[in-house]
Order: structure tokens, then C-alpha cells, then sequence
């Protein structure tokens, strides 16, 4: 009976640990890989760069898009609830927020010290998180940006505290690719036969009032429509040469 009540136990802490985690395949069964390499060096391209900048401002401005990014899933990626984009947010918050301070703080000296005056360095401060949020605005990627943030956001919340900027610095090309454009289903060549542009006519005037079908009045009736080759979405699930060339 002790065992039992033990196998119960241990099926319910798994059972409860299933419906916590977040699930992998929310819209594609097998999603486009964005993973990049390291940031290092220029980031022209990737994070905002700062004129000027040593390397401790040059790291908490890399730290700073990070956040800025997953900020922007928390608000824009709501729509799927299993995505948690909230939840590893207000994590990151927690979980960083001594690493965070440090990382604006870092950013508010550095506007001060390369503008003339206090204003004018608060100013140019919130001009670059404003454009920081506008750079991580999807669009027609929001699905595989959305994605790509729940799974770095997911991880974010597992990096000891005081790493959060060398994950940023890991993660942040990868969050980046993910807004290029969306890559669709990895898993499947082509679209699984779908076609909402071919229906049949449901004007009352092409059927009689037995339900049969009045050819005199709307031609033959050709619906289903013969089989035709679908989109090539994904060839494989390997990158292509301009996929790689974003690495």
C-alpha cells in the first residue's frame, strides 16, 4: 500500500511538472532552429550600438537588448498562453535584478558622460530603449520570434545569477534571426493539402430543389478540383546558404 502511495505521489509531481513546463511544438511540429553563434566583438546588426563605448558599456548594452527583447515577448506573444513569455519574464526580473540594475545604470553613465548635459543625456537615453523596442517589434515573424523568446526566456530563468549578460551575449543572435522571416514547418516538405481559394458554389441559382446541381446556369461542376503540386515551404530541416550566412 506504502508503494502504491508512492508511485501516486511520484505520478502526480511528473504529471504537475508536464503541465508547468512549456510546450515545444506550439505551432509547427518541428520548428526552424535559429541558434547562432556567441556575440562577440561588432554588433552592428544585433544589439545598438554606443559610440564610444568601453567594453563594461558595450556588455551592458548586449545585456540591455536582451531584456529590452523578452520585455517585448511578454507583451506581443500573450496569444499563446503555453508560451509563458509573462512568467519567464517577471522571472528574469527576479532572478537578475541586481544584474540588470548594474547593466542600466552602466547605460545612464555612459549617455551622461558622452553628452554635454544631464537633459540631454537623459534624452538620449530614452531614445535608445525606445529604439530598442521598436527594433524587436515582429511582424510577420512574430510566431517564430514568440517561440525562440519563450525557449531563451525558459533558460534565462536556469542562469546563475550574475551570467545573465554572457547569456545574452549567447542567446542574443539567435533572439535576432528569429525576427528575419518566418520559416514556417521544418518537419514536412510541403503544405499538407489545404486549399481555401477552391470551393464549391453555394449561390442558390446553380442548384435545383431536389439539391442537385444546375449545370445549364453555372457550368460544369468541378469541384474537387484536381490534385495539383502545393508550395515548397522547406526543402529539409538543414539551414539553407543564405540561413547560414546569418551565423
Amino acid at each position: 500500500m506504502t508503494l502504491l502511495r508512492t508511485a501516486l505521489a511520484l505520478g502526480g509531481a511528473a504529471m504537475a511538472l508536464t503541465l508547468a513546463a512549456p510546450a515545444s511544438a506550439q505551432f509547427f511540429l518541428r520548428s526552424h532552429n535559429f541558434r547562432n553563434d556567441t556575440l562577440k566583438g561588432d554588433a552592428s546588426g544585433v544589439a545598438e550600438l554606443l559610440p564610444g563605448a568601453n567594453e563594461a558599456e558595450r556588455r551592458a548594452a548586449v545585456t540591455w537588448n536582451m531584456r529590452a527583447a523578452l520585455n517585448v515577448a511578454a507583451l506581443q506573444c500573450q496569444f499563446e498562453p503555453t508560451l509563458l513569455s509573462v512568467q519567464n519574464y517577471n522571472a528574469l526580473l527576479t532572478d537578475h535584478s541586481a544584474e540588470l540594475k548594474t547593466a542600466f545604470d552602466t547605460l545612464a553613465k555612459y549617455f551622461q558622460r558622452v553628452n554635454k548635459t544631464p537633459k540631454a543625456g537623459t534624452a538620449a537615453l530614452d531614445q535608445f530603449g525606445t529604439r530598442l523596442y521598436a527594433g524587436f517589434t515582429p511582424v510577420a515573424a512574430q510566431i517564430g520570434f514568440c517561440q525562440t523568446a519563450s525557449v531563451i526566456g525558459r533558460d534565462a530563468t536556469f542562469a546563475p545569477r550574475g551570467t545573465f549578460g554572457s547569456f545574452a551575449a549567447e542567446r542574443l543572435r539567435e533572439l535576432r534571426a528569429s525576427l528575419i522571416a518566418p520559416f514556417g514547418e521544418q518537419h514536412f516538405s510541403r503544405y499538407l493539402g489545404r486549399d481555401y481559394a477552391s470551393k464549391p458554389r453555394f449561390d442558390p441559382i446553380c442548384w435545383d430543389k431536389k439539391g442537385d446541381w444546375v449545370e445549364k446556369k453555372c457550368g460544369t461542376f468541378n469541384w474537387p478540383p484536381a490534385a495539383t503540386p502545393t508550395a515548397v515551404i522547406a526543402t529539409s530541416a538543414a539551414p539553407s546558404a543564405a540561413q547560414t550566412a546569418l551565423r
